[in-house]
């Protein structure tokens, strides 16, 4: 019997490699296009490699749409596609396959996504009503960003307790969306495809290439030809119009312009990546081994791409068959990333704030942002407070942390000031509310209404101040070289960046330094910027319990010189008397009843507002009720940030909340205020009258253009390490690997 075993085992072992070798790889074709082109790369790998190379024998599978594609990889009936992002998700999430590769184009490894209409006839802002084309339902360029941006804009209303296709069924009227099913039957009424009882020969709004309006090329077509007022695709259909063609249509731009049809790079609805292929976990080596040999022989510098080119479509009666032909390159991924590694933060949190993965718990919750343990108290008490929308609170150790969380869809929304709200905009996240800083009683009104006076007038604003205490004669705004200095945060407007101008950035400063956290580093003696280092950090006091010093210099109320309070706190000393600081950079909100409380909370005694002056930019020294006119610089109003596709759910739960709070007489939970002494600003600003929707207003409209300015000047040499994370994001990457 182990005689047996044995012979079986060598003779099993000499044929395997027959067997291995003799099974086909098997590509997944689309149309009769992509299977001309399929057969003819099997029969040309035949011709070129060895017949024992695992390569020589390709098989090509003729599948119903790309929903049968993954199905048949899935069920090992097929090996390989390329599919578009929207379908890559689903091919990973749902089918349990993997991503091997990323086509490579021009401009990197995303696709700008355009609304297309016939000249003069459309503006992005009033689509409603109107026929729409899609390249394919749940894709990047056609259904993914149009839609996320309708939703950001509040152009689309979706309370989610519908299917988002049956909402979008009735914003238009009637569409050609292909993939989209037979649930709702207007959105597939503009397509022409073959109608068949057969399913094998019913091609009507499939994501196939014999349904004549599928793909981008697809899309475009649809709207020249008349049968939809707008096209969404990518910016792939429309690089090679002709030049007669092109005065008939335009762009249509986020802000409601239009642009010509060669501006997609300025004038698009947003980016998202491109194509990438898919195969089952175990094929995940053979295929990259696959894409690699057919690219060296065939790809833009193949041996052999003479015989075959890869990325070319013309000789086989079609367009962007097998691979976009654009493609420059296939770029071969490592195993075991993360989704998010492979479509990019901002994309996979669109995906899933569409309900890609259906509708789960995370979408009938708001998950705020909180930077300490009392804030999260304070946030806690409001989720109590709102019974009619459920509140969840997640921490965070600073405001960039909250950034980077809700970047991440671990987070949804957090108030932040104007320079990290400037950093926000930059990661990709949108103004939803705006904290208005006026008299309470103009709350009273209509929130539009006040939203569009403000709009005209300007924001109410705040002060940046330099306060020092009065017996201190020798310090002055204009040298305050080797000084103790106390800054309420790390880029805070008050105590970052309008304090640059007169400090380390002012003309007469001759050790300037463009990274001016390194600038402050030298400029001053020592002092406490909370989320600082070094030097910055050594008068920093963090919290004591247990006889131990906990978060020391974290930019968060943990650290007692966090903050207006904090940096008033490090002014005067700790309690025991001792002075820790020469100067204070903070907001003229609050500042006399922050000087008040002192006494109250046990942190200081026998100060009152006349001990302490105002330092201005001449060089003068003045009482604190002059902060009009001795002041750094005016601050801009915080912002609650948001991702974009669920901007106009944040907006919606903040304008209930504050009108329910308002309404409810029993709470004695208040939104906008702090109850204990020796705490500020908690959440929101103490000095905030109520929330205001942002509106048509675009950030640098709330932030002002001199500070925006200002903000750029600084941050296009000041490292910044959540900007370096967010730019990690594979959109933001411009690189061409294939140059």
């Amino acid at each position: 019997m182990h005689l047996l075993s044995f012979l079986s085992l060598i003779i099993l072992s000499a044929i395997l490699p027959h067997v291995v070798s003799g099974k086909k790889f098997r590509w997944c074709t689309l149309s009769d296009g992509e299977q001309r082109k399929c057969s003819h790369l099997a029969r040309t790998l035949q011709s070129l490699l060895p017949s024992n190379d695992q390569f020589s024998r390709v098989s090509c599978v003729r599948a119903h749409n790309t929903q049968d594609c993954m199905s048949k990889i899935r069920g090992n009936k097929a090996d390989a596609v390329s599919l578009d992002a929207g379908d890559v998700y689903t091919a990973v999430r749902l089918y349990n396959l993997a991503v091997v590769a990323k086509e490579q184009h021009a401009e990197g490894s995303c696709v700008f996504a355009v609304a297309v209409a016939r000249r003069g006839t459309l503006s992005i802002n009033y689509l409603k009503g109107i026929r729409s084309c899609h390249n394919g339902a749940r894709w990047t360029s056609g259904w993914n960003i149009p839609l996320g941006f309708l939703l950001s804009k509040n152009l689309l209303l979706w309370d989610e307790e519908q299917p988002l296709a049956k909402v979008v069924s009735t914003y238009f009227n009637v569409s050609c969306i292909p993939g989209i099913g037979v649930s709702t039957p207007n959105l597939c009424e503009l397509c022409q495809g073959p109608k068949s009882y057969v399913r094998e020969k019913n091609h009507f709004c499939e994501t196939s290439s014999n349904e004549p309006f599928s793909y981008s090329d697809g899309a475009f077509r649809c709207l020249k030809n008349g049968a939809g007022d707008v096209a969404f695709t990518d910016h792939f259909a429309i690089m090679d119009v002709p030049d007669s063609e092109l005065d008939q249509f335009e762009l249509l731009c986020r802000d409601g312009s239009t642009a010509s049809l060669k501006s997609y790079r300025t004038c698009n609805l947003g980016q998202g990546p491109s194509k990438g292929i898919v195969t089952r976990w175990h094929m995940q080596r053979v295929t990259k081994k696959f894409l690699t040999l057919i690219q060296n022989l065939f790809g833009r510098s193949g041996r052999q791409n003479r015989r075959l080119n890869l990325f070319s479509s013309e000789p086989y009666g079609g367009q962007n068959l097998l691979f976009l032909d654009s493609t420059q390159g296939l770029q071969v991924v490592e195993e075991e990333l993360e989704m998010t590694a492979i479509l990019g933060l901002d994309y996979v949190a669109l995906l899933r704030g569409l309900g890609h993965e259906g509708i789960s718990m995370d979408h009938s919750v708001i998950r705020w942002c909180c930077i300490s343990s009392a804030e999260l108290r304070k946030c806690e008490n409001w989720a109590l407070s709102v019974r009619s929308d459920p509140l969840v609170c997640v921490q965070a150790t600073s405001l960039t942390g909250c950034i980077e969380m809700i970047k991440s869809n671990e987070a949804d929304a957090v108030t932040l000031d104007a320079t990290h709200a400037y950093i926000a905009g930059k990661c990709g996240l949108q103004p939803a509310t705006v904290e208005y800083w006026g008299e309470g009683s103009d709350c009273l009104s209509d929130p539009m209404k006040l939203l569009h006076r403000v709009s005209e007038k300007g924001f109410p604003s705040l002060y940046a101040l330099a306060v020092t205490k009065k017996s201190m004669k020798a310090v002055t705004l204009i040298d305050l070289t080797g000084r103790r200095s106390c800054h309420g945060s790390m880029y805070s407007p008050a105590g970052w960046l309008l304090l640059s101008k007169y400090t380390v950035r002012a003309p007469i400063n001759e050790t300037w330094d463009c990274d001016i956290n390194s600038a402050y580093e030298k400029y001053f003696w020592k002092g406490c910027m909370p989320g600082a280092d070094d030097g910055l950090c050594k008068v920093c006091v963090g919290w004591e319990e247990g006889g131990r010093v906990n978060g020391r210099c974290a930019a968060n109320h943990d650290e007692r010189y966090y903050g207006n309070m904090g940096a008033l706190r490090c002014l005067v000393g700790d309690p025991s008397g001792r002075s820790y600081g020469d100067v204070a950079f903070l907001e003229h909100h609050s500042l006399l009843n922050n000087i008040a409380n002192m006494e109250s909370s046990g942190w200081a005694f026998g100060y009152s507002a006349s001990d302490f002056e105002l330092l201005c930019p001449n060089g003068e020294r003045v009482p604190l009720t002059e902060w009009e006119t001795c002041n750094l610089g005016v601050i801009p109003p915080n912002v609650v940030m948001t991702r974009p596709v669920i901007t106009a759910r944040i907006q919606d739960f903040l304008m209930k909340s504050q009108e329910f709070l308002k309404k409810d007489e029993d709470t004695t939970f208040q939104l906008f205020k702090t109850v204990k002494p020796n705490e500020d600003d908690l959440l929101f600003k103490d000095s905030t009258s109520c929330l205001l929707p942002v509106g048509h207003l675009t950030l640098q409209d709330i932030l002002g253009e001199s500070f925006m300015q200002l903000a750029d000047s600084v941050f296009d040499c000041t490292n910044a390490g959540i900007l370096d994370f967010c730019n990690t994001d594979i959109c933001a990457d411009r690189r061409n690997l294939y140059a």
